[in-house]
């Protein structure tokens, strides 16, 4: 389809004219929050579907509500809808009116029987919000305001109702039939139609709704509940993918199990569905019952699916899961409580693959993403408190400060409280609001008076922007080592200064002469400036602070390059471990891109930090997952946080410069342990991926001091592969070198997976996100490539995203990267907003890049809040970049 074109609809479908925003949207604001005047205990939904004309009839029993304004006027949101009819306790009625997209009706009494019946086309709908059509079959996404794109309704987190659903449509079309819920009835219609009726006995918002229709397969299990409940699951996909569904099935089982024996939380349905989808604007998605689920969450068979796949397979069936109880069962009151859901269940599953894995290199896996994604948006024009006080756009704040840094919140309150005391908070938590929309307050409230804590100052954390810096400054008074630490909260838009904030720090402090401490305390620093005592030590010790990433702030301390030299080699701490390698090369590559090396200091740099990497490269102590871990170098995004205006392509040739040294330096060691590493045969065992892990990983660095040597490798390895890690790995590194074997085998990539649209994403991605020379003309044509397609998210992420990310590419000095992703940015908004304006962020980190760069991102956000009929989505996003 036409980027510029949507198709026509039916004559007998009535779709509101889409009208252009205005350039300014209305701000909405926290501190105005008012209860529903109106709410609707039950709705009942009856569907005639079909992809290019879908009838709903809805009726909804609404009450006045006592604690409401008492106004007489029923508001039904809605957008880009108008009702075909409106009856009130069953009376047809013509004195409804329009108020913008709403449905506005006048009420006499305090219960009443509203009856709407909307015409929707799914086939045109490329927002892929609300009801709509995915190569043949018909779904739904309704968070957070999709529910008003199918039918007219108080559209908002507050109003729970019970949904009864029936569905009739076209039975070769549409054989599978799902809804929320439990399914009451099925029959066979006329005309080769058939029917399927749902009840969900859970009170839900509307966000939570969910609709399937379409050819679908499913692979098949139960699972006994603590209460001895049999529960049927199953993983819903197109005929010819179930084989790739075992993975997701058992992810299941083990979600539902966790939850049970870690906090207490127990299945409520008769069955749990989850549906792969293609046209996807997020990951997955909770409704109540029935998962819908991007593809790529999903699907995955050692052929077509790396180990990193295989993870996020896992977390992400399990987060969606245990939304049934913290975000299901207990909602959002508002969506500035967003983080209330969304930051505890990322705590949640991190916790869950924590357990199904490695906790060590889970741990650190989580920061590096905190680091990459939140840090950058904390320091930025969009920084925003893990509660906004305002948005303009809500899918605005599907963010990393909402979901990352909501999780790290949470999680230095599990920390100070003990994992025991935190569950008694979180028991008393679901009691308390269980059936409820509850806030951001009343779980603070829950584990402060279940976990026995005074959170008083910690509530802070939910209404202050900004990463914290925390500078450690260590004196020896004889015996007495005292740690000084003063913490900051740098100025963010709106919140210019800050108050201290509690923070809690695991420290341990290491005998240089035995390596060893006398064990782990927990300090928490809760002013801007206090002391720390320790006594027993003759000498300085070596300190090791914020073990376990124990709270989401940056540390700042003067140490010895053999300090941190030590710390790699002896922390009994995996994170610290791996921050103690992060410091020494991030120390460096700073200094270096400051200009502040001279010859001596950057080859005493180079030394320490290829003697911790070489230490790492030989502890046999180690197993290959946390090696792999802690041979990856700290990224360009976290790398510029460290340097107030940076210039990203300066900070990119040394980070490949200290690469390409170590590469040369250790090439024998990473030689001999690709070779290790290449005899292991391919299982899911730790052993098995940790091997697959640090094989590549020594590819990298082989590559980059010895890139036509390395080609040959690569390619053998590409040759070899009898699984995707493998194979990726090996392209991954081809992609990047100006050799004959990178052509060779991206033809062979593609025309081995041509059919499977997630590989085929891997293979655009690989490319634009390379460190070839010409890889802005790759992103060109591979635009113009038979397999690319503006009309699927994840392929437009894939070819797109992964340019933006790409440091090398993106931040070219002509410009040409920016230019690229500004004019995705505008053909696509008209399209799918949501989509577009995730592409906006990557522009708005201009005020800190060198000033002739930053004019050029400037100059494509002005283009962008230029263009007429913009969203909402992608205006809040670019005009606060601009602000």
């Amino acid at each position: 389809m036409d980027i510029a074109s949507r198709p026509s609809q039916p004559e007998d479908t009535q779709v509101a004219d889409a009208a252009p925003p205005p350039q300014t949207p209305a701000v909405i604001r926290r501190e105005d929050y008012q209860p529903p005047a109106w709410l609707v205990p039950e709705i009942a939904l009856d569907f005639a579907l079909g992809l290019d004309a879908t009838r709903v009839v809805a009726k909804l029993s609404v009450q006045r509500n006592p604690a409401g304004n008492g106004t007489s006027t029923l508001r039904l949101n809605g957008d880009q809808i108008v009702p075909v009819a409106v009856a009130v306790d069953g009376e047809a009625v013509n004195d409804w009116r329009l108020d913008g997209d709403d449905l506005l009706v006048e009420l006499s009494g305090d219960a009443h029987e509203i009856t709407v019946e909307t015409a929707l086309n799914p086939a045109a709908n490329s927002q892929l919000m609300g009801l709509y059509a995915s190569n043949g079959m018909l779904c739904t996404q309704c968070e957070a305001e999709g529910f008003r794109r199918i039918t007219f309704f108080p559209d908002r987190p507050d109003v729970l109702s019970t949904y009864s659903v029936r569905m009739s449509g076209d039975k070769a079309t549409f054989p599978i039939l799902l809804a929320n819920g439990n399914c009451t009835a099925s029959g066979e219609g006329e005309d080769g139609m058939h029917w399927a009726e749902w009840h969900d006995p859970w009170p839900k918002p509307s966000y939570l709704f969910a609709l399937v229709a379409g050819d679908l397969i499913a692979n098949h299990t139960t699972f006994q509940t603590m209460g001895g409940r049999t529960v049927d699951l199953n993983v819903w996909v197109r005929p010819g993918d179930e084989g790739r569904t075992d993975h997701a099935l058992e992810s299941l089982v083990n979600s539902l199990k966790w939850d049970e024996e870690t906090f207490g939380r127990e299945y409520d349905l008769d069955l749990f569905n989850i549906v792969a989808v293609s046209d996807f604007n997020m990951g997955a998605m909770e409704n109540k019952g029935l998962n819908v689920f991007n593809t790529r969450y999903v699907l995955a068979d050692p052929d077509t699916a790396t180990d990193g796949d295989y993870d996020a397979v896992e977390g992400v069936i399990g987060h969606e899961y245990f939304h049934n109880w913290s975000g299901n069962r207990v909602t959002c009151r508002d969506w500035f409580q967003l983080s209330l859901k969304e930051g505890f269940t990322v705590l949640r599953d991190q916790l869950f693959s924590a357990d199904m894995g490695s906790e060590a290199v889970k741990r650190i896996e989580d920061v590096r993403i905190l680091r990459s994604a939140q840090f950058p948006e904390d320091s930025g024009p969009l920084a925003h408190p893990i509660r906004p006080d305002s948005y303009q756009e809500i899918s605005n704040f599907y963010t990393a400060t909402v979901y990352n840094k909501g999780a790290e919140v949470i999680r230095m309150m599990r920390t100070m409280a003990g994992a025991e005391r935190f569950r008694k908070g979180t028991d008393l938590y679901f009691e308390r609001h269980d059936g409820e929309a509850a806030t951001c307050e009343d779980f603070v409230k829950a584990i402060e008076d279940g976990a026995g804590l005074d959170l008083t100052q910690f509530r802070l954390w939910y209404s202050q922007a900004g990463t914290p810096q925390v500078r450690v400054e260590q004196v020896q008074n004889g015996t007495e080592t005292v740690l000084t630490l003063t913490q900051a909260v740098p100025a963010t838009p709106g919140q210019p200064e800050k108050q201290p904030m509690p923070i809690p720090l695991r420290v341990a402090l290491f005998d240089r002469a035995t390596g060893t401490h006398s064990g782990e305390q927990l300090i928490v620093l809760t002013k801007a400036e206090d002391s720390f005592a320790f006594a027993g030590f003759k000498t300085a010790p070596v300190v090791s602070i914020n073990r376990g990433y124990s709270a989401p702030v940056a540390i700042e301390m003067d140490r010895d390059p053999a300090d941190l030299v030590f710390l790699a080699a002896h922390d009994d701490d995996s994170f610290a471990r791996y921050e103690a390698m992060q410091s020494l090369v991030v120390r460096h590559l700073v200094a270096a891109v400051d200009g502040a090396l001279s010859d001596e200091a950057r080859e005493a740099g180079q030394q320490a930090i290829g003697q911790a990497f070489a230490a790492v490269l030989a502890d046999e102590a180690l197993d290959d997952l946390m090696r792999g871990e802690l041979m990856i170098l700290p990224s360009v995004a976290y790398l510029a946080e460290q340097i107030l205006v940076s210039d990203p392509s300066a900070i990119h040739a040394e980070r490949e410069a200290l690469k390409a040294w170590l590469g040369r330096t250790c090439a024998e060691a990473l030689a001999a342990m690709h070779d290790r590493a290449s005899a292991v045969p391919y299982s899911r065992e730790a052993a098995a991926r940790g091997a697959r892990k640090v094989k590549t990983q020594a590819l990298v660095y082989l590559a980059a001091g010895q890139p036509q040597q390395t080609a040959a490798r690569a390619m053998a390895q590409y040759r070899a592969a009898d699984n995707m890690t493998d194979r990726q790995g090996a392209l991954m590194v081809l992609a990047g070198l100006d050799a004959p074997e990178r052509e060779e085998a991206l033809a062979d990539f593609y025309a081995r997976y041509a059919d499977n649209a997630l590989v085929v994403d891997k293979w655009f991605s690989l490319q634009a996100g390379s460190l070839h020379p010409r890889v802005l003309d790759h992103v060109r044509e591979l635009a113009k490539h038979p397999a690319f397609t503006m009309g699927n998210p994840n392929r437009v992420r894939a070819l797109y995203m992964a340019l933006a990310v790409n440091p090398g590419a993106f931040h070219d000095a002509s410009g040409e990267g920016y230019r690229t992703i500004g004019d995705l940015i505008r053909r696509l908004d008209p399209v799918n907003p949501q989509t577009a304006a995730r592409f906006v962020p990557a522009l708005g980190r201009w005020r800190r890049i060198e000033p002739v760069r930053a004019a050029l991102m400037r100059e494509e956000l002005e283009k962008i809040v230029a263009q007429a009929g913009l969203s909402r989505d992608v205006f809040e996003q670019a005009s606060k970049s601009l602000g």
